[in-house]
C-alpha cells in the first residue's frame, strides 16, 4: 500500500521556486525508487564478478537500498517538502559512497565499479533537476571519494596511469554533468516564465471576452431600446388621435340622459373608457423611449414613482394574477436615466413573474419596496418563487447565463441591469433561499438639494 501525503507549500518561496521545489521533490522521489531498485539488481553483478566477496558486498547493497527507501518516505512527508535539496543530495551520495567502498574492498583503481560512479553523475546532470552548484559539488565529491578509495586500498595505487585516466574521466563527467544541470535549470526557468506569461495572457483574454460580451449585450440593449423608440414614435401620433376621439365620444355618450337611465349601457361605456385610458397610459409610457435616446441625458432628475408605475403597466401582461404590493416614500426624486431604470424594473419584474409562475404558489406575490437611506433610494423586488440554486447565484449577472429554456431568453437582462445600476453609481445585489424566495436590491442617487 502506498502512503499518501497532502501537497505541502513551503512558506516564503517565490512562485517559481515553489513550483521548482515541488517539481524537484517529484523527480527526487521517482529517481530514489529507481536507484534503490538498480542497487538491488546489482547483486547479480557482484555475484558474477566477485563471487568470493558476495557475502560481504550483498549486505552493503541491501542496506544502501533500504536507506534510500527511508529517504524516499521522508520526501513524501511535510518535512521532505521543506528539505527537498538536502534530502536529494543525501540519497544521491549513498550509492556513490557504496560504490567507492566496493572499489576499496575489491581491486582499487582496477575495479570495474568505477563505471557506476560515472552513470550516477550523468543521471544527476541529465535527469534530476538539481542546481548547478549542487551538481558541481556532487561531481567533485564523487571524484574525491574515488581518489580516497584508490589511495586507501590495501594494495595502494596499482596503475598510476590508469588511476589518473579514470580520475580525469570522472572530473570530465562532473563538469559535463554540472553544465547540463545549468542549462536544464535555465530551460526550466524559461518554461516557467512562458507558462506564467501564457496564464497572464489567458487572464487578459478572459477579461477581454467578458468585456466584449458586456459590450455586445449593451449594443443589443441599445438596439432594442432604439427599436422600441422608433416604433413608439411612429405609433404615438396614429394612436393618440383615435384614442382621444374615442374618449371624447365615450364621455359625450356618458353625458346623455338615455345612458343614465340604462345601467347596462352606462357600465359598458365606463368599461370602454377605462380600456381607452389604459391604452392612453401605455402610449404615454412608450413616449419615454420614443423621445429619449438611450445613454443620452442620463443624469436628469425624475420621479422613481412614475418609472415604477410605467414598468408595472408595461409588464402588466406578465404580472396577471400576481399580487404586486408597492411601498414607497413620499419623495421619490432620483437622478439618472429614466428609460434605463424602467428597463431594469421591467426586467426584474419579468424575472420575478417567471419565477412565481413556475413555482405555482397559491398566493403568488412580488413585493416592490422603495426606501430612502444614506442619501440614496434603495429599490427592492422580492418574489415568493422557487429561489435560485446556490451553484447559480454567483452567476446570475454573467452575460448570456440563463436557466430558462432555449429560445426563452438570451441571458442578458440581469447583466445589462447590473451595468445600468453600476453606471448610476449603485450596485445590483441578489439574495435568495432556494425553494422560498428571491430578492433583488439596487440603489439610485438623489438629485442635489
Amino acid at each position: 500500500m502506498m502512503l499518501s501525503f497532502p501537497r505541502f507549500q513551503v512558506p516564503g518561496l517565490s512562485p517559481y521556486h515553489e513550483e521548482q521545489n515541488e517539481y524537484r521533490r517529484a523527480f527526487s522521489k521517482g529517481t530514489a525508487l529507481v536507484a534503490s531498485l538498480l542497487i538491488v539488481l546489482g547483486l547479480g553483478l557482484d555475484f558474477s564478478l566477485y563471487n568470493e566477496l558476495f557475502e560481504v558486498l550483498a549486505p552493503v547493497r541491501i542496506g544502501t537500498a533500504l536507506a534510500i527507501l527511508l529517504v524516499y518516505l521522508v520526501l513524501r512527508s511535510h518535512v521532505g517538502a521543506a528539505w527537498v535539496s538536502p534530502l536529494t543530495m543525501l540519497w544521491l551520495s549513498m550509492p556513490q559512497l557504496m560504490i567507492s567502498w566496493m572499489i576499496w574492498r575489491t581491486e582499487g583503481d582496477g575495479s570495474i565499479y568505477f563505471v557506476g560512479l560515472h552513470l550516477a553523475l550523468y543521471a544527476t546532470g541529465i535527469i534530476l533537476p538539481v542546481r548547478f552548484f549542487e551538481s558541481l559539488a556532487f561531481g567533485l565529491g564523487t571524484l574525491a571519494i574515488y581518489v580516497a578509495a584508490c589511495v586507501l586500498h590495501p594494495g595502494g595505487i596499482q596503475d598510476a596511469y590508469r588511476f589518473i585516466g579514470y580520475s580525469l574521466f570522472l572530473l570530465t563527467a562532473a563538469i559535463l554533468s554540472s553544465f547540463c544541470t545549468y542549462f536544464n535549470e535555465r530551460g526550466r526557468f524559461t518554461l516557467f516564465a512562458l507558462r506564467r506569461e501564457v496564464a497572464e495572457q489567458n487572464t487578459v483574454l478572459m477579461e477581454t471576452n467578458r468585456t466584449l460580451a458586456e459590450l455586445k449585450g449593451q449594443l443589443l440593449q441599445r438596439e432594442k431600446m432604439a427599436a422600441i423608440g422608433t416604433l413608439s414614435a411612429g405609433l404615438l401620433h396614429e394612436l393618440n388621435n383615435p384614442v382621444n376621439y374615442s374618449l371624447m365620444a365615450i364621455n359625450m355618450g356618458l353625458a346623455m340622459p338615455a345612458v343614465a337611465a340604462d345601467a347596462l349601457l352606462k357600465e359598458s361605456l365606463e368599461d370602454a373608457r377605462e380600456g381607452m385610458q389604459r391604452i392612453q397610459n401605455i402610449v404615454s409610457d412608450l413616449k419615454t423611449f420614443a423621445y429619449q435616446k438611450p445613454g443620452e441625458n442620463s443624469q436628469r432628475p425624475f420621479l422613481l414613482e412614475n418609472a415604477i408605475r410605467s414598468a408595472l403597466r408595461l409588464a402588466g401582461y406578465e404580472l396577471k394574477g400576481i399580487d404586486v404590493p408597492v411601498e414607497m416614500p413620499q419623495d421619490t426624486h432620483v437622478l439618472g436615466d429614466e428609460p434605463a431604470i424602467i428597463g431594469v424594473l421591467i426586467n426584474l419584474l419579468s424575472n420575478a413573474a417567471h419565477a412565481v409562475q413556475k413555482a405555482q404558489r397559491e398566493q403568488p406575490q412580488i413585493a416592490l419596496r422603495v426606501q430612502a437611506r444614506e442619501g440614496r433610494l434603495w429599490v427592492s423586488v422580492r418574489d415568493n418563487g422557487l429561489g435560485i440554486e446556490p451553484a447559480n447565484i454567483g452567476r446570475v449577472f454573467e452575460p448570456f447565463f440563463t436557466t430558462r429554456d432555449v429560445g426563452a431568453g438570451l441571458g442578458l437582462g440581469l447583466s445589462m441591469s447590473y451595468g445600468i445600476v453600476q453606471r448610476h453609481g449603485g450596485t445590483l445585489m441578489v439574495e435568495s433561499e432556494q425553494g422560498a424566495w428571491t430578492e433583488f436590491v439596487f440603489d439610485l442617487p438623489r438629485p442635489p438639494a
